[in-house]
């Protein structure tokens, strides 16, 4: 795609989520997609592939939440894949500190490249499983936002992210379907974690018929020690 026409496309479905880009974040997103079309090449990165659907699917849909993270925060973004909504949000809110997570390695490699080759400063691109890495030390309970496009239910997902949380901070779940099934099946998971349904934003995407759900959830309380469980047990037998 030619840079005008990303340019136009990118710039007007920004503007219907109210947000402005710059010329600059303009070059970032357009060196992304370039570099994630090409990567995607050698190793499976993404299913969508076509410019359009980039901007659309992977830019735009990960600035949705730009409006929840204020400068300066802590930002941990769980089971990244090829970096979304992680680098979307580093490129328009710059002042965040970005921790990209993911158990491949292969997508740690190309996320650093895409890191170095837009001049992304604050943030890392990290290997390793969400069970693991919260084991670190300062890792637990140190983050303002707790991110995933990932598709495991809620009650999964949130006992990975909910340690990561600091009380006070948000876990922001971006789901694609109806979710006020995942969200009662979870009821148990998130008041055992620490957590508190704060609010569920539907959104659809700019020109399309395409529906989002942003899942916030506040963290109230610590979450027990015990949690998350070793490898596998969060998907195996789920807290319900």
């Amino acid at each position: 795609m030619e840079k005008e026409v990303f340019s136009q496309d990118l710039l007007k479905k920004a503007r219907m989520l109210g947000i402005e880009l710059n010329e600059n974040q303009i070059e970032m997103f357009y060196n992304y997609m370039n570099l994630l079309i090409e990567w995607n090449e050698k190793m499976n990165l993404t299913a969508i592939i076509e410019p359009k659907e980039i901007i659309l699917k992977h830019f735009i849909d990960s600035i949705t939440i730009k409006q929840y993270v204020k400068e300066n925060d802590e930002v941990l973004d769980i089971g990244t894949g090829a970096g979304f909504p992680g680098i979307p949000l580093k490129i328009v809110e710059e002042n965040s500190k970005i921790t990209l997570l993911d158990s491949l390695n292969k997508r740690i490699t190309f996320l650093q490249e895409v890191i170095n080759k837009l001049n992304l400063k604050d943030i890392r691109g990290i290997h390793s499983r969400a069970e693991e890495f919260v084991k670190q030390k300062g890792e637990r309970e140190k983050y303002d936002i707790v991110t995933s496009r990932a598709v495991a239910r809620l009650n999964v997902l949130l006992e990975y992210m909910l340690p990561f949380t600091k009380i006070g901070g948000s876990c922001i779940c971006m789901k694609a379907n109806n979710t006020e099934e995942e969200l009662q099946e979870a009821e148990k998971a998130i008041n055992i974690l620490g957590g508190k349904i704060e609010k569920v934003d539907k959104i659809i995407l700019p020109e399309s018929d395409i529906e989002r759900n942003i899942i916030i959830i506040k963290k109230i309380k610590e979450t027990p020690n015990k949690y998350p469980r070793k490898a596998g047990m969060p998907a195996k037998e789920p807290i319900i």
